[in-house]
Formats: C-alpha cells, structure tokens, sequence
C-alpha cells in the first residue's frame, strides 16, 4: 500500500467511532502527546441521539483529566446523587445514595471538580454530552471526520492492514482502535468471539419525554434516577434537563417474543403498569409519536481485548447489564487504559507484551465482574414474579447462592483491584456498597470479616513478587504486587498503608488508634472517619483474597465497623425524612 496515494491517509492513531470512548482516548493521547496525529472516523453527524444517559462518578475524574469537566458542568445537566429503586425481595422503595442527600451542600453552577462534586455523577443527554466530547478533543487537536464509514478493516494475520472508507479513501496508522460499539468492526475482522450470557439477553425500548416532572430535586441541579420493578421486566426514568427526561423498558427477549407486541405496545403496557412514573410524564408528550426507539441489550464480553497493532474498548470490548448503570464508565475506563498503553508503547521504556497483557486482563475481568454483579442483581429481585424462570436460571447457571456469606464469596471471585490498584472497589462500588447490596437482597447481614477478628497477621505464603500499573499523568507506573493464583495484592495506596501497619501490629484496637491519629493529621475533619474506613475496606480484601490471617482473641475489643464509608443505602422514607429535617 503506497501512502503517497492521493486516496492514502497516514495517521498514527486511527480510531473508528467519535463516541465517549473514542473521544476520551483522543483526548488523552493528544494532551500527553500533541505531536501524535489521531483521526477518529464517526459514521453519523453529530449532534445525534443515543441511550445510556446514567452515569457513575468514576467518570468525572476522567473528564476532569481530559480537560473537559467544565464543559460538561457548563451544559447543567441534572447531578446525580444517587438512585430509588424497588428492587429485591419486596415491592419497598430504596435509595442508594453516592453521597447523602441531606449533606449535599446548594452551591451555584457551573462547580468545580472538587469537594461534593468528586462523589456525584451526571446524568446526561448524549446528543448534547457526546457533542461535547467530541468537539473537544477535536479542539485539542483530533481530526474528527463524520459522516464517513469504515466498509472494510485490511488484516494481515494478528494485524490490521489499513481501513477502507466508504469515500475510496485508505487510511492507515500505526495503531488502530475500535470504539464503534456494539458493532465492532476491528474485533469482527480479526475474528475476536464475543461471549453473551443467554440470562442477560434482554430488549431496551425507550423514549424522550418533555415537560417531564422529576421525583426529587436536591439542592441546585441534583436529583436521583428512579427504578422500578414490573413483573416481566423494570423501567428507568432519568432527568435529562429541568423538563426532559428518558424512560425506558428493559424486558428478557424471551419475554418480548412471547407476548408478540410492538415495541412501542409494549412499553406503553409498561408505562400504564407503573404509577410512579405514570405520574411523573402525566404532562409530558412524547418525543418520538408513534414509534420507541428499541435495541437488543446484552451483557457481553469480548474473548480479547488487544492484538498486534490494534485494541476494543468502549461496548465492543464488553457491556454489563444497565442495572448498574455501569456502561459509560466501563467506556470511558477502558478508553483511558488504551490511550495510556498506546503512549508507554510509543516510549518504547516497558515491555511491549506486558503492557497488552496488563490491558487484555485487567479490563476482560473489571467488565466480567460488572457483569457477574448484574446477574447477582437480575437473581435477587422477587419482584419478578412472572420471572422466576429466569432468574433460578442465572442462580443456576452461575451457582449462584443468595445467602450473603455464599454470594459474597462468589461475587468476589473477580478480585479487589480490577478497577484501582490502590484501593478496594468492587463493581464500580466500594465494599460497604456492595456488602449493603448482599444484604439488602439477601435479607441478612453480609458482617465485614474485620468485625468478627481482632487480631490480624499478613500471609505472604506462597506469594510471589509481580507488577501492576499504576496509571498517573499520562505514564504507566510498574507498581510492585504480591501474587498468589489470581489474587493480586498491591503495594500501594490503601493496601501499601495496611501492610506497612501489618509489619508493626496484628491488634484490631491499636490498629484503629494508629489509623485514626495518621489520617486526623492529614485530613480534615470532616473526612476523617471516611478515609478510615476506605483502609478497613482494603484490610478486609485482603483478609477475603487470603492476604491476612484473621483470628479471635476474646481477652481482646474487636473494632466497631459502620457502613459510613460505603454509599448510603436506606429506605425512601429515611432519605426522604433526613431532606425534610435538613429543609427546617
């Protein structure tokens, strides 16, 4: 291929898809590198409508690394604080807060990317916030090409060749990066099967509702999404803007076939079933008429995530089930691991195959433990009467046990460090919101290990000394780990702290009064008890992972451990009573 033709274009990073992916890997390698010349190929013109509106806070970070926090403020999309559901074993309305509703302090807008603000999410009309992305990163020096199709992708055994446009151009580049999404025309090329549970082969309708009410308003511009089971299936509402909202159905595709209605009967059927949210769109109309839109919603995960000269990231590389509103930030996390791995690649300083190994496993298995948590989620609901088929065949297929200790353990198969090296998260959550999620659906306590023991010793037997990456301003830093199987611990972070307090003392009290005392010198007051418990939370990883021995002494105090640190979880009528008193 000669790339003097007048029909060649030569790049050294061609992207295929302008979406959040592509624009937050764009974005990223251009404000490292200006030098590289990237071109994301987008085959609509933007502005353009797409589903997946719910964000998670994870996300804002990555904004604010790009450089593109302010612009997203700027465009007042409604604050997410958290989300209402009626979920689990009963019809009883819950809230799951990213921070209390009560302490969410009214500040003007547009805020900074500080304070309050790191722990809420947006909720965002992707025709407006995907334009914004975009623009940006063609701003900061991207060419952004829309309108244009890739028809074939050119491979010569495990690399890609060039891309064939539907103009007769060719373009070719050093490295190639699929972000088009459930399509996935690189991993389609390079032959790369994609697994999809068949539990979690659900259909999503939805719709654009204006003058829509909200069902809460907290502070300036924030709100929760609301979630709602129905027999067969749940429904989303999600504040787009002051009047404008998206609901949506998620229904099994079994169930859709067998009741044989259009998407649009379908959801109307739904809509009429749910009060709630008949309610909140009683004085909306419709943005669509007479049609939904609909699509096929199935979790999947890509069987690699990386070649030779080419990498998926985004919803190509895999997709978790939208209960957990995990999609954006499985995109945008994915997006920032390729741009970081192509940036080391091209400084040529770590080995080559260590850093796509480090990106094939780290994410396959953060996108699997998102899936794994939405099964747990789809099993627990007893509000799927007409659906017990379904979720017994999850349980079933997965082993899955609904008691807490046994779904626990199952669920953190996946590891503690998928998503961070430096501190214990698990699903996009910390482990008091998921320990809370165990309990809540399994109607008994799922106790922190660290509650029960008093006494604590770290257990590197068998361990051997490996790396992991830290990613920091643009660099991949090789942390240093243990690693035992598949269990990894690193030597950073909140876990470097818990194993440096582990070599001076295995007492539970002593262990609180160091942490306490190291912690109350740095932060302020307010924070305090938070970053306490964000180190418990790494030591009780590491006594699940098997890094630390966890014993008994009854002549000993065993540590009070609260939920403080975790999202709130709680009724409806608590959150709502807690707003009430903060409002007088």
């Amino acid at each position: 291929m000669d790339p003097n033709h007048a029909d060649a274009i030569s790049v050294d990073v061609a992207v295929i898809g302008g979406g959040p992916a592509g624009s937050t890997v764009a974005s990223l390698l251009k404000k490292y590198n200006p030098e590289l010349s990237v071109l994301i190929l987008e085959k609509e013109h933007f502005p353009r409508e797409h589903v997946g509106e719910s964000q998670l806070p994870g996300i804002s970070a990555i904004l604010d690394e790009m450089g593109v926090w302010d612009k997203v403020e700027q465009a007042q999309f409604p604050i997410k604080i958290g989300a209402s559901y009626t979920w689990g074993q009963d019809a009883d309305l819950w809230d799951f807060d990213f921070y209390p509703a009560e302490e969410f302090i009214d500040e003007p807008r547009p805020a900074k990317f500080e304070g309050q603000r790191r722990l809420t999410a947006f909720q965002v009309d992707r025709a407006q916030y995907d334009e914004i992305l975009l623009r940006h990163a063609e701003q900061l020096g991207t060419e952004v090409r829309e309108g244009v199709r890739v028809v074939d992708v050119l491979t010569e055994g495990d690399r890609v060749e060039g891309f064939r446009l539907d103009t007769g151009e060719t373009v070719t580049a050093r490295h190639y990066i699929d972000a088009s999404g459930h399509v996935g025309l690189i991993r389609r090329a390079m032959g790369v099967e994609s697994q999809a549970p068949e539990t979690l082969r659900n259909i999503a309708m939805w719709d654009y509702w204006d003058n829509a009410k909200w069902a809460i308003e907290i502070g300036t511009g924030g709100t929760r999404v609301q979630v709602r089971s129905l027999p067969y299936g749940w429904i989303w509402f999600i504040p787009l803007g002051p009047s404008r909202a998206s609901v949506g159905l998620i229904c099994p595709s079994s169930y859709y076939k067998e009741r044989g209605l259009s998407p649009k009967a379908l959801y109307h059927e739904a809509l009429a079933q749910q009060p709630e949210i008949r309610e909140l769109i009683a004085d909306a109309k419709s943005e669509t008429g007479d049609e939904v839109l609909s699509t096929k919603n199935w979790s999947q995960l890509a069987d690699r995530l990386v070649g030779e000269n080419w990498w998926l990231c985004g919803e190509c590389a895999g997709f978790a089930d939208p209960i957990l509103a995990a999609g954006m930030t499985l995109a945008h996390t994915s997006a920032k691991e390729v741009a970081y791995s192509i940036l080391e690649l091209d400084r040529g300083e770590l080995s080559p195959k260590w850093v796509r190994e480090r990106y094939d496993e780290k994410n396959r298995r953060n996108i699997q433990q998102h899936i794994q948590f939405a099964e747990y989620w789809y099993a627990a609901n007893g509000c799927f009467t007409d659906l017990q088929d379904h979720c017994v065949e999850i349980a079933k297929k997965t082993g899955l046990k609904l008691k807490p200790n046994e779904a626990w353990r199952w669920l953190a198969q996946g590891g503690f460090t998928t998503e961070s090296v430096d501190r214990a998260t698990f699903g996009s959550f910390d482990l008091g919101s998921s320990k809370q999620i165990v309990e809540k659906f399994a109607g008994a306590q799922a106790d922190f290990q660290i509650a029960k023991f008093n006494s604590y010793k770290l257990n590197l037997l068998g361990a051997k000394k490996a790396y992991i990456g830290s990613l920091q301003d643009g660099r991949i830093e090789r942390v240093e780990c243990y690693q035992r199987g598949q269990n990894v611990l690193p030597t950073i972070g909140y876990y470097g702290a818990m194993i440096e307090m582990l070599k001076k003392t295995g007492d539970a009290k002593t262990i609180y009064e160091l942490l306490a005392r190291q912690i109350a010198a740095k932060e302020n007051p307010g924070a305090v008890q938070i970053a306490i418990f964000a180190h418990l939370q790494a030591l009780e990883a590491m006594i699940t992972d098997g890094w630390v021995q966890a014993k008994h002494d009854p002549k000993r105090p065993k540590m009070s451990i609260g939920q403080g640190g975790g999202r709130l979880i709680r009724s409806n009528e608590e959150g709502n009573a807690a707003l009430a008193s903060k409002q007088e």
